[in-house]
């Protein structure tokens, strides 16, 4: 206690020149974890972007390709999927249910996803947390579209607004389905996911648009009446992908193989777990880049701490002196330097973690609107607190220098 008494008199008597370097060290620390941190809660929401969804059904295609534009909306599929495919494997006894999804469409560069009813019960996200209505209900007319919550947040949408939906998906489309406006009958809560992203109608809503178009473009100059799409048959003749919840764990390898193998046409089914690990391994060089960015500058400031300590070797000689003439022996300097180096980063640690959590407190919830990212306050995390450990571990070894110098200094007077 004496030892711990001593160590911080000393830090105030050089008060200005260990603020300079213990706010390096807290800006560094605050960095180093920040950085660790985002990049854990990334790949947490990264890995949630989709959960209980046992298959991803498209056309044959790799399992990249058909994450990204089933679940991201980035990119476009290689072929459709019939119909009648989707009826055969809706229909399995292994299947509980069988969600459609039909892509190709556009507003203001935000994808357009048909899709039915079901969706907004079945589809899910993180720990199994379902899709909830911020306003608003699901679409149950051909014309009605349900919004993510950062389309109607950058758009300005309101219940009761209505749009109108581009060909293709193009963020600037000269195809426009302007003749069939959508009403905005449901707006969902904010969840972090491409869903956000997303505008949601009905599968018979993006039928209803292409009637009369054909190969991309319109064959007709006079559109419909609305009596007339009523009692059109509006079912699709395909669909872009399928995401199935399956009975039993048991059976999604059998089921994924009979997929795979399927005689009337070539389809693919992924495991979305499996595939977002892959994606993620793929951009894995860019976090560890990050990272290492965040070891140096903590080193430096490390660095610059000892420093400080061995630079203050010289002012304390009369110190050293002292301590020696009360019977001090030349180890006891040793240890004081050390001590107050733990000190110092004891304290940028906890600083540092003030500083971050106050930063995702004030910050955090807008992290989810623009960039999809949902950042916990929780930093006691395991890996934070071996980051920690680390962090105070390499602290005490860049203390050695100006210790091992200041025990010399003492061998030296002693002598």
């Amino acid at each position: 206690m004496t030892l711990t008494r001593l160590a911080l008199r000393s830090l105030l008597d050089r008060k200005g020149s260990v603020a300079l370097s213990l706010m390096a060290m807290t800006v560094s620390i605050f960095v180093l974890l920040g950085v660790e941190h985002i990049r854990y809660q990334a790949k947490e929401n990264f890995s949630n972007t989709v959960s209980g969804v046992d298959l991803i059904v498209g056309a044959r295609t790799g399992s990249l390709n058909l994450l990204l534009y089933s679940v991201f909306r980035i990119g476009s599929p290689t072929n459709n999927i019939r119909w009648s495919t989707y009826q055969s494997i809706a229909n399995n006894k292994q299947v509980r249910w069988a969600i459609p999804i039909s892509l190709g469409d556009s507003h203001k560069g935000y994808r357009v996803l048909g899709t039915i009813p079901e969706y907004f019960q079945h589809f899910s996200y993180g720990q199994q947390r379902s899709l909830t209505f911020a306003n608003g209900r699901a679409f149950e007319q051909v014309f009605d579209v349900v919004l993510g919550s950062e389309v109607a947040n950058k758009l300005g949408y309101r219940l009761g607004d209505t749009l109108t939906l581009a060909h293709g998906v193009a963020a600037t489309s000269f195809s426009m389905h302007d003749d069939r406006p959508f009403t905005v009958v449901g707006i969902l809560a904010p969840t972090g996911t491409p869903v956000d992203h997303t505008l949601h109608v009905s599968l018979q809503g993006i039928e209803a648009i292409h009637i009369d178009w054909h190969q991309g473009v319109k064959t007709s100059k006079k559109p419909l009446p609305l009596s007339a799409l009523e009692k059109a048959k509006l079912q699709p003749k395909s669909v872009t992908a399928i995401m199935l919840g399956l009975k039993s764990k048991m059976a999604t390898f059998r089921i994924q193989r009979t997929i795979n193998q399927y005689n009337q046409e070539p389809l693919s089914a992924i495991l979305p777990g499996v595939a977002l690990s892959e994606l993620w391994q793929m951009i894995s060089l860019l976090e560890n880049t990050l990272l290492l960015v965040s070891v140096l500058v903590f080193a430096a400031a490390c660095l610059g701490v000892s420093a400080m300590l061995l630079s203050s070797i010289r002012e304390r000689r009369r110190e050293i002196q002292l301590l020696r003439v009360i019977g001090a022996p030349p180890y006891f300097l040793f240890v004081l330097i050390e001590l107050e180096a733990l000190l110092m980063t004891l304290l940028g640690s906890l600083l540092g973690l003030l500083l971050l959590a106050g930063s995702i407190m004030l910050l955090g919830d807008s992290l989810v609107p623009y960039f999809g990212l949902n950042v916990e306050v929780n930093l006691l995390t395991q890996n934070n607190v071996y980051l920690l450990g680390a962090i105070i571990g390499f602290s005490m070894i860049t203390a050695l220098i100006p210790s091992v110098t200041g025990y010399r200094q003492a061998r030296v007077i002693q002598d």
